[in-house]
Parts: structure tokens; C-alpha cells; sequence
């Protein structure tokens, strides 16, 4: 394509500008006046770049990259020609061809904010969080430039997010409503882990400027990873508004959503979106997530082959299918997972999420040595990645065993908030306790949920104050009422049905019993336990989305269930009758007794149905989301014998616990 690049004079640049006016107020119109400019100055670049934006902002977006295609190869060092050309690949879906784009962009005009925004998008969409972030970081720096801003965004750029902070912090002294150098400073935070304050920061920048678009994307993401889903849905609909087909938002819209157990309409955004952006390996991944959850294992497995297809070095999506626990590789599949692992540049989260794939895969073939080798890879690899402390655990159960006496509860009887809705289900991971709540929530009084972390953060906020749990024997009735109540509203969210009662999945729960039983008197509570051996290997084996950081090693995760089984004998003794212990073994050999015997404990009558939960279609999410949808089976009890002989530090961490099973030894 010939371009015209002369600037018209006179009429032909009022023309151009009018048009540029109406981008922001009528495309439609804009395109108009680029085509008659076109029409009196043939192939003028500027009005041709008009066209295409125009096009792309009407939603022709087929049209808009026949226009600006011919212009890219024209201009390829023009950074504004070269920023729409991304927009408009990626408008169509060509996610890889708008990075190199954006790349091109950002290469002729480095400080070229917007070229940065698009690029770090499109890394989102391709699952690369490390190029995102990077792109985000030179995005807030080719944003400012006030000289102080510039430094704490090289700061940024740097990986120094505590140099930044403090430049921030000494210009904020001064310059106290500066919202870029707020959203800079909360930036600077949430890196740093201090996601807290990055949200109060947040929050305040955008009373200052509301239109502050940035800050409320910044502010709708750090909402959603601390878990409050309604706030971070409230942000994104306002920014929806304004951009209703942005992928960005609606991923994160999505996701959102799925964590409030609103599946269906998750589900219709993450195919809308995939339909316009196939390319984005994670997009399938999460998609394939929710369908999992809703029991559509066919759909989920082709979604998770999708993600492994575009994306052979994505090892969670590996894992996501062998954590379907059905699903089985073939020897293509084990070829091609082994060769992402010889490679040296592979990231370390891919790495060991490919070990804990070949692990499952191995192990379904009987290779128990090589499975097993993989697994403690994998769960070595994740050790190094997350802090953990055995002697936290010990030492808690000891401080409960001191302060939450018999005494204390009798001195609090009748206090708390009498509600008795919820059910807690709470153990080890992986002891059975979804078999447990899948049977409950075919109940026609009981409704499933999930693994709920409102208890935990109750009681980290608690911690945050005062010693924990110690300040649980301060608590007066007025203090111990309203924390049950706001246990039932922060919950209200996930409860779909009018149910009378709701179940709390949350397995690390056993390790805040005195909370819920001083809060929520009336609470049921089930321990759901398994064969210590069984258990602790189970989830040894197992890669949790997040939490769980007893669970990578093999000593680890003994102490914790010795731990664990210590605490629960304890709330037996002062708290008698108070929790129903449901043995995993029990249950697999007599499934109608167990099952009386639970609904006995929690007032229900005995209904059919819940002999037949593997009938229920409801949405489960956890690991074993695919096997409750069986009915019950004997396979996997004693199925850690196959590890046996790598097994003893696991033995020699439980100690007494092993041999006591299922009694608790004398602690």
C-alpha cells in the first residue's frame, strides 16, 4: 500500500481533527469523516490509522485489520500505527501476532504508556504472568513523568519494590493526593506482600480520581487473590461499563465468579471470551477448571488437552488432568511432558507441576519408583517455594490445650450466636471429607459449598490483635455473638439455595475448633478421618491450587497430622460429643451405617439420597471432584502400600498416632 504522509492543510486538518474528536464520541461518525477525508487525499496515513481505530472501536474488527495491515508493514517503526495495529490483532484473537505489535511499539517509543498496557494484556492472555507484570511495571513508568514518579517506577521496572516504597513514601509527605504515586506506592506494597495496605491505598486513590481506570483494574485483582470476590465484581462491573469486551476484566470476572460458586455464568463469559481470543492456553485452563467443577469431565478434559496444545511447557495444565483423576496419559503424552522437562529454560512452577503429572501418570501405570521419584521432585521443588514451620502447628496445639479448657467452655455456655446452620467438615486434605459433604449435600436440608476461608481469616484477624488463641478466653458474649454472625454474612454469599443448613469444607479448620465452638454453639462439626499412611501420603502426592504448605514433605505433613489427631483428642475430653469423627475406612465398609450414624449427629432425618450421592450433579470443588461422582469404592485405601519402602520418614513423624489408628494415643 502507497500512503500518502504530506500534512493537508487547512480544510483536510480540520477534517482530521474533527475525526479524531468523534473517536471518543461516535466511531461510526469518526469512520465517516476518515473515508471522505480519504476520498479528497487518498491513502493519507493518519486518516487511514482513524479508519482502522474507528473500525475496531465499532466492532468491525475484520474490517479494521484489513485497513491497518497494509499500514503496519508501511510503518513498522511508527509507534502510534504500530500500537493499533496490536489493538486490532488483538481485538481479533491474534494474541501472539499483537505482541510482536506492541513489541514494535514500545521498541520505537519506549516510554509509550498504552504500548506497554497492550502488551502486558496480551501476556495475560498467553498465561505469562512474569511478561505481564514486567510490561505493567514499564507501563506505569512510561505513565508518568514527574522525576520523582520516573525513579520509583525504574524502582519497579527493577524489581525493587522497597526502594520504590521509600521514594514514594517521602513524595507522599508532600504531595499527599498524587493518585498516580498512590497506585505507584500500592503497587510497590502488594509485591511486597503487604496486600492489606495495598487495598486501603487503593481505595483511596480512587476517591480521589474515580476515573482512574488502572487503579480500579490494580484494585478488582487484589480483591480477588484475598478472596473477596463480591468487592472485586463490583469494581469489575464498573470498569466493564466503559469496556465491556475487555479480556482482561472478563477473565478476571469470570474467575471471580466461579469463586462464589456462580458457575454457570462463569462459564458463559470464559466462552464468550475464548471464542474471540482462542489463544490464550490459561483462558482454556481456567474454563476447564469451572467445567470440572460442575461435572462435565468431557469438556473439561478437551479444554485442558486445548491448554496443552497451544502451550506444551504449561505444566498446570498438564497436572490439571491428571488431577482429574480419570483421566489417563498415553505414551505421546508422557514423550512430550518428559521433553518440557529436559529443557533448562523451563519455569520452576512448570516444572514441578510436570513432575506431579508424570508422577499420576507412572503411578496409573504401576511404575511405582518412577512415580514416586516424580512426585518428591515436584513436592521438593514447591517446598523451596513457600515457608513453612512445622513447630508453629505443635506449638499452637499445646497453647489450645493450655487456654481452651473445660472450664472455659462451661463458663461460656449459652453464649455465642445460636444459629445453627453451618456444618463444618474439617480433617486433613484428602481424608475423605468431599465424600462426607457430597453425601450431606444430598441432603434436602443441606447445602454444599466449599472450602470456605472465613474461619481462617476470622482468626487471623483475631491473631493480628492479640495473642492467638489466647484471646479467645477474653472474649465476652457480646464479642463471641457477633463473631458468629459475621461468619453467617460473610458465607451468605455462597449459599445458593434456601436450605436451612450449609456445610464449611475447610479442612484446616480442626485447627480453630474452639473458635467456631465458642462462636457458633449450635455449629455441627465432622471430623473426617483416614488411615494416617493413606492420608498423609494422598496428599503428599497432591499439589494444592494454594495452602497446604505442610503437605511437600514427607516429615512435614506426619507432624501435622500427629498434631492434628492431638488437638481433636483434646476437644473430646473437654468438649465431649461435641464433634462426630467419620472414619474413611468405616465408611467404605459400611456406607448405609456411617451415613445414618452422620445425619443422626446433625439432627436430619435419613433420606435415600444421600446413598446415592454420586446421582447429585451439584458443583464440588476440590481434587476429588470426579471420584464422589462414582459410587463408593474400596481401590485407593491402602493404596500407599505401593510407596511403602519410601515411606518411613512419614512413619517416624506420626509416631504413636500410626499404631493407635483409629483411637488417638495418649497424648
Amino acid at each position: 500500500m502507497t500512503v500518502t504522509t504530506t500534512e493537508p492543510a487547512g480544510s483536510v486538518a480540520t477534517a482530521l481533527a474533527h475525526a479524531r474528536r468523534l473517536l471518543d464520541v461516535d466511531p461510526r461518525l469518526a469512520a465517516e469523516q476518515a473515508m471522505a477525508i480519504l476520498e479528497a487525499v487518498p491513502r493519507h496515513a493518519e486518516a487511514v490509522l482513524i479508519l482502522a481505530t474507528a473500525l475496531r472501536l465499532s466492532g468491525e474488527v475484520q474490517q479494521a485489520l484489513r485497513v491497518i495491515d497494509p499500514l503496519a508493514r508501511a510503518f513498522a517503526q511508527s509507534p502510534p500505527i504500530q500500537l493499533e495495529h496490536g489493538r486490532v490483532l488483538a481485538a481479533a484473537g491474534h494474541t501472539q501476532a499483537a505482541v510482536a505489535a506492541f513489541k514494535r511499539a514500545v521498541a520505537a517509543d519506549p516510554d509509550l504508556a498504552e504500548g506497554w498496557r497492550g502488551l502486558a494484556e496480551a501476556f495475560e492472555l498467553l498465561g505469562d504472568e512474569a511478561g505481564a507484570q514486567a510490561a505493567r511495571a514499564r507501563q506505569i513508568k512510561g505513565g508518568v513523568r514527574d522525576p520523582v514518579l520516573m525513579t520509583a517506577a525504574a524502582a519497579l521496572v527493577d524489581g525493587a519494590p522497597a526502594k520504590a516504597e521509600a521514594v514514594l513514601r517521602d513524595l507522599l509527605k508532600t504531595r499527599p493526593d498524587e493518585p498516580a504515586a498512590i497506585r505507584m506506592l500500592a503497587e510497590a506494597l502488594a509485591r511486597l506482600g503487604r496486600e492489606a495496605e495495598a487495598e486501603t491505598l487503593l481505595l483511596d486513590c480512587l476517591k480521589l480520581a474515580p476515573a482512574f481506570t488502572a487503579a480500579r483494574y490494580n484494585l478488582a485483582t487484589l480483591q480477588y487473590r484475598l478472596g473477596r470476590s463480591p468487592e472485586a465484581l463490583a469494581q469489575l462491573d464498573r470498569l466493564l461499563t466503559d469496556e465491556p469486551r475487555n479480556p482482561a476484566y472478563l477473565n478476571l470476572k469470570a474467575a471471580a465468579l466461579a469463586r462464589i460458586g456462580e458457575y454457570a455464568q462463569a462459564i458463559a463469559i470464559y466462552e464468550d471470551v475464548l471464542a474471540r481470543y482462542p489463544q490464550q492456553p490459561k483462558g482454556w485452563m481456567s474454563y476447564g477448571h469451572a467445567l470440572k467443577t460442575v461435572g462435565r469431565s468431557v469438556d473439561c478434559a478437551a479444554a485442558y488437552r486445548k491448554a496443552v496444545d497451544q502451550a506444551p511447557s504449561l505444566g498446570e495444565a498438564w497436572w490439571s488432568l491428571a488431577n482429574m483423576k480419570t483421566y489417563r496419559f498415553d505414551a505421546a503424552d508422557l514423550a512430550a511432558m518428559e521433553a518440557q522437562l529436559a529443557r533448562e529454560d523451563l519455569a520452576q512452577d512448570d516444572r514441578l507441576h510436570l513432575d506431579y503429572a508424570l508422577g499420576k501418570a507412572h503411578e496409573d501405570a504401576g511404575r511405582y519408583a518412577e512415580s514416586f521419584a516424580h512426585y518428591a521432585r515436584g513436592a521438593a521443588l514447591r517446598r523451596a517455594q513457600v515457608p513453612y514451620d512445622p513447630a508453629v502447628m505443635t506449638r499452637h496445639v499445646a497453647r489450645c490445650k493450655t487456654v481452651l479448657t473445660a472450664q472455659l467452655f462451661a463458663s461460656r455456655a449459652g453464649q455465642g450466636c445460636p444459629a445453627p446452620d453451618p456444618i463444618f467438615v474439617l480433617g486433613l486434605p484428602r481424608a475423605g471429607s468431599t465424600l462426607v459433604e457430597q453425601i450431606l449435600a444430598s441432603h434436602s436440608a443441606v447445602e454444599g459449598t466449599m472450602e470456605l476461608p472465613d474461619v481462617t481469616a476470622m482468626a487471623r484477624r483475631l491473631k493480628d490483635g492479640a495473642a492467638y488463641p489466647e484471646v479467645l478466653a477474653t472474649l465476652g458474649p457480646k464479642d463471641l455473638k457477633a463473631l458468629g454472625e459475621e461468619f453467617l454474612e460473610r458465607t451468605r454469599v455462597q449459599r445458593k439455595t434456601d436450605r436451612p443448613l450449609f456445610i464449611d469444607k475447610m479442612p484446616n479448620n480442626w485447627a480453630h475448633v474452639g473458635l467456631i465452638a465458642l462462636m457458633l454453639p449450635n455449629a455441627r462439626i465432622i471430623d473426617a478421618r483416614r488411615h494416617p499412611m493413606g492420608c498423609c501420603f494422598s496428599g503428599f502426592k497432591q499439589h494444592f491450587a494454594r495452602g497446604q504448605n505442610f503437605s511437600y514433605g514427607l516429615e512435614d505433613i506426619g507432624r501435622y497430622y500427629a498434631d492434628y489427631v492431638e488437638l481433636m483428642a483434646h476437644f473430646d475430653a473437654v468438649l465431649p460429643g461435641r464433634a462426630h469423627r467419620v472414619i474413611y475406612e468405616s465408611m467404605i465398609e459400611d456406607p448405609e451405617g456411617e451415613i445414618r450414624a452422620l445425619l443422626a449427629y446433625c439432627g436430619l432425618p435419613f433420606e435415600e439420597s444421600c446413598l446415592n450421592f454420586h446421582e447429585n450433579d451439584r458443583a464440588v470443588r476440590t481434587a476429588s471432584s470426579e471420584q464422589v461422582r462414582r459410587p463408593i469404592f474400596k481401590d485407593a485405601v491402602e493404596h500407599w502400600q505401593n510407596y511403602e519402602s519410601w515411606l518411613d520418614p512419614l512413619k517416624t513423624a506420626l509416631g504413636p498416632v500410626l499404631f493407635s489408628y483409629p483411637a488417638a494415643p495418649e497424648f
